[in-house]
């Protein structure tokens, strides 16, 4: 890992070098070798049985779980003491990327070793992780999260589950209806909020067997046919106290912390996504043939392939940044500490604005190389016996979970306005030409940054306190933020690898970061003018062409270097 300890929105602020960023290619052999367990399970054991999954086989879903469980992809995220390895976030996100392939067990896998686990991990006491957390890892149970509600989505603190303590103070008794549960159908322990006294949001630990948690008939999704969807269903279900996550009142801290992580997960999970549908379609295009020629020679397919190709890049690469950065935050905290998770937890909290930035990024990413590669197959990718199909229908639901895309963009520049960031703290740096060998994309990210700091603070000036509730604005200011992460996540990793990379893949990493250049550029402009345009700023309207110039000249032979690559190896090539 990178020594260099950035906080969370400081990107915005100043220059950051190539050698302050943890990207794939700095895997370790430990890295390597985790993935490719990952990845023989998945080829070996769960692709092959996909259409079983599909059709809701859930016995054997929980089989593989506990398969899974056996080679130790259950532990990584758990603490020593109680049977984990905790290893850092870079691994993590690297065996969820891999799980992707798995399709409906990847969603369940992340379900279960994510927001199943992680808030006994973080929140749980001595006790409670003594008496779950062993079973978890070695999924003799499967965990669920239950905070939805049919009446509270995005605002989980309308929540209308109740838990009243019983008469003689030993347990609570919880009554609600909890919507779209993953994994409930066959779940052992929920994590479960509600509001103690119809007003203090808590979270508890709810076993199956408690007398009174019912549940619903499986839901009948659009997609992720072999994931379980269900209500759990609370009537004077009886909770010891003893089964109280962290304190009462205080279950919106673990809601939204847990969340950050299932955030982060969701992007790691997208870009294998994408991986396995720019594989899907290379191949296709290789083997359909149209004018006795096949498809993969047309331009029109080219440029999908390596549009696709530079949207996985900056995935990747903004993954994995993140994950350098909660590493070298959390490294710096003693493990030895009582409070360890407290303080683990503001470590990830730090970044909650880049988690949230991640999700809507990668979920669009993947959205927009999924679509993509069907439109390659043509009427075949509509057909159910391709892969391509399903993962169309399986990705639409990710930019809804995890909180909806809108809810996550609201987010961000709050997040940032927050902690004080805007045009006044702008560093120096900023206002340095930029010079090297990716000179142009960085000059363009200074004015980017400029831009979106400018716009920031007069959107700060012009409303104050109130601008928490112009979210018309809040949605430019997050994809233009969002913009600037992504591609200088992808400039910094092709910049970092070119120093040892052969010359040919310096050629590949100089083609790929003008293709995510250009494509910044126009949807940084695209949210920056309407954001000038809403708050009626005719200066900063003006000055947004001067300060994204880029002319990305060779573009089109950039396209054509990376579509030659991908089609050649028929999957994705960094």
């Amino acid at each position: 890992m990178v020594e260099k300890i950035c906080n969370g929105g400081e990107y915005l602020l100043r220059e950051i070098d190539c050698r302050e960023v943890f990207t794939p290619e700095d895997f370790t052999d430990e890295h390597k070798q985790i993935a490719e367990t990952t990845e023989q399970f998945v080829a070996g054991e769960i692709m092959p049985i996909n259409e079983e999954i599909e059709a809701k086989n859930f016995d054997l879903v929980v089989k593989k779980l506990q398969e899974c469980a056996e080679l130790g992809l259950m532990m990584i995220d758990a603490p020593e003491e109680y049977g984990g390895l905790e290893l850092d976030k870079a691994t993590s996100m690297l065996v969820m990327e891999k799980m992707a392939f798995a399709l409906n067990f990847g969603l369940t896998y992340m379900c279960h070793t994510g927001i199943g686990m992680l808030p006994l991990i973080y929140y749980g006491t001595a006790e409670q992780k003594g008496r779950y957390l062993g079973k978890l890892i070695r999924a003799e149970m499967i965990g669920a999260y239950c905070l939805t509600e049919p009446g509270s989505g995005s605002d989980a603190l309308g929540a209308k589950t109740t838990a009243i303590l019983s008469k003689d103070g030993t347990h609570y008794i919880l009554n609600g209806t909890k919507q779209f549960s993953t994994n409930s159908g066959f779940a052992d322990l929920f994590t479960i909020f509600a509001k103690v006294d119809k007003v203090h949001f808590s979270a508890f630990l709810v076993e199956r067997s408690f007398a009174g948690l019912g549940l619903g008939p499986e839901e009948k999704k659009m997609g992720l046919h072999g994931s379980s969807t269900r209500q759990v269903i609370l009537d004077n279900v009886r909770v010891p106290v003893e089964n109280v996550l962290g304190e009462v009142g205080k279950g919106h801290k673990i809601a939204f912390n847990v969340l950050n992580v299932g955030r982060f997960k969701l992007g790691a999970l997208c870009v294998g996504q994408q991986k396995y549908a720019l594989a899907e379609g290379a191949r296709y295009a290789n083997e359909r043939r149209q004018f006795n020629v096949p498809i993969s020679s047309f331009g029109a397919i080219r440029e999908k392939l390596a549009d696709v190709t530079a949207m996985t890049f900056a995935s990747e690469a903004v993954v994995y940044r993140l994950a350098g950065m909660i590493d070298n935050r959390l490294a710096t905290i003693d493990r030895g500490i009582d409070n360890y998770y407290v303080e683990y937890q503001k470590g990830i909290e730090e970044y909650a604005a880049e988690c949230a930035l991640i999700k809507v990024f990668c979920t669009e990413s993947a959205a927009g190389s999924i679509d993509e590669m069907l439109q390659v197959h043509g009427g075949y990718g509509y057909m159910a016996e391709y892969p391509i199909e399903q993962l169309y229908r399986d990705e639409r639901v990710q930019r809804i979970y995890e909180g909806t895309n809108e809810i996550n963009r609201l987010l961000i520049p709050g997040l940032f306005m927050r902690k004080g960031i805007k045009g006044n703290s702008l560093d120096p740096s900023l206002q340095a030409a930029a010079t090297g060998d990716f000179a142009a994309e960085k000059q363009l990210l200074k004015g980017m940054k400029r831009m979106y700091l400018a716009l920031a603070d007069h959107t700060v000036r012009l409303f104050g306190v109130g601008a928490a509730n112009e979210q018309e604005i809040l949605l430019t200011l997050a994809d233009a933020a969002i913009q600037i992460f992504a591609l200088e996540s992808a400039v910094l990793r092709a910049e970092k690898a070119s120093v040892t990379a052969t010359e040919k893949m310096q050629e590949l990493y100089r083609a790929v970061s003008k293709i995510c250049t250009f494509r910044a550029k126009q949807q940084f402009v695209d949210a920056a003018e309407k954001c000038a345009a809403f708050i009626g700023h005719d200066a900063l309207l003006e000055s947004i062409a001067a300060e994204t110039a880029y002319k990305g000249s060779g573009l089109l032979a950039a396209k054509r270097l990376i579509a030659d690559a991908t089609s050649q190896l028929e999957k994705y090539i960094f």
